[in-house]
């Protein structure tokens, strides 16, 4: 129950300052800056290293891959039948096709199951990751036509992200030296994600406009906390996947979209009022969605 208390009491105050103005328009910047470069690696060295590989960690790294597969199919036929122009489309691939793994992800996994299954749900996260930094990136840029799409731009983009560069640190590392000394610098760190993230998420939530792009935002969503969910939620029945490991996958697959998509909308200019209405409405609803999805894996 307190985490929840948290996560309503974070996100409603990042709401609150930003009506207030009493802190910067970006003053989310330097919060997320602060998750991305120090605590979300630290979240690495706290769990990766304790982890036991096994046949169902199949599950968190499956379930992104079938999430990005499923909003581009979806994507492919409602533009087909709804035509769109070509940032409209990258942005709703982008939107309908990566989950908000860690900002919203990591805070929900701690609240429904435990704060000890961020180490599976890290996982759904670097996979994420690398799909919006190959895939999500490709998709950005041949929607754009603002820059020449090369091999050394995608490269660039996954060996600058401090998250995975914490992540293949955190996996390779200690075989190498011990680093349980610093254990108890990463235990506090990583607690600094899930409030600053939903403070972060607070500060940028924005709603005017969505009446314009009902259509759209109605079947992103659709697909995105729903759809998605009960596609990974049937592979893994038909594989005959059991236990916490896949309802957490399943829970990461059911979370809103990734903020960090919206990021790359804006910055290649997919539609950016779009990317940000569904990120918004999105986050506000998987409050409701991720409780049956966690009603349902159990």
């Amino acid at each position: 129950m307190v985490n929840f208390i948290l996560i309503a009491i974070c996100i409603i105050a990042g709401m609150l300052f930003r009506a207030s103005k009493t802190l910067p328009a970006d003053a989310h910047r330097g919060i997320n800056a602060w998750i991305i470069y120090l605590a979300l690696p630290a979240v690495s060295f706290k769990y990766l290293p304790h982890i036991v590989w096994s046949r169902e960690l199949l599950a968190p790294i499956l379930a992104p891959v079938i999430v990005w597969l499923g909003g581009w199919l979806l994507v492919t036929i409602y533009t087909k039948l709804k035509p769109a122009d070509q940032p409209t489309k990258g942005s709703l691939r982008l939107m309908s096709g990566l989950a908000n793994t860690s900002f919203v992800g990591f805070p929900l996994i701690a609240a429904y199951l435990g704060e000890k299954y961020i180490s599976i749900a890290i996982i759904c996260d670097q996979i994420t990751f690398l799909l919006l930094s190959t895939a999500g990136v490709v998709v950005a840029i041949n929607a754009s036509k603002k820059s020449a799409l090369s091999a050394g731009i995608v490269l660039k983009r996954v060996l600058r992200f401090p998250p995975f560069l914490g992540c293949v640190g955190a996996l390779v590392l200690p075989h190498f030296i011990d680093i349980s000394v610093v254990d108890p610098l990463f235990d506090k760190l990583a607690t600094t994600v899930a409030p600053l993230a939903l403070f972060s998420i607070g500060l940028q939530l924005q709603f005017k406009g969505w009446l314009s792009e009902f259509k759209n935002i109605s079947v992103t969503l659709a697909y995105k906390l729903i759809l998605a969910p009960a596609l990974v939620f049937g592979l893994f029945f038909c594989l005959g996947f059991k236990g916490v490991t896949p309802q957490v996958a399943i829970m990461e697959a059911a979370m809103p979209t990734l903020l960090t998509a919206g990021v790359v909308a804006d910055e290649y200019d997919l539609n950016p009022k779009l990317s940000n209405l569904i990120i918004g409405i999105g986050i506000i609803l998987s409050l409701l969605t991720t409780a049956g999805w966690y009603y349902i894996t159990r």
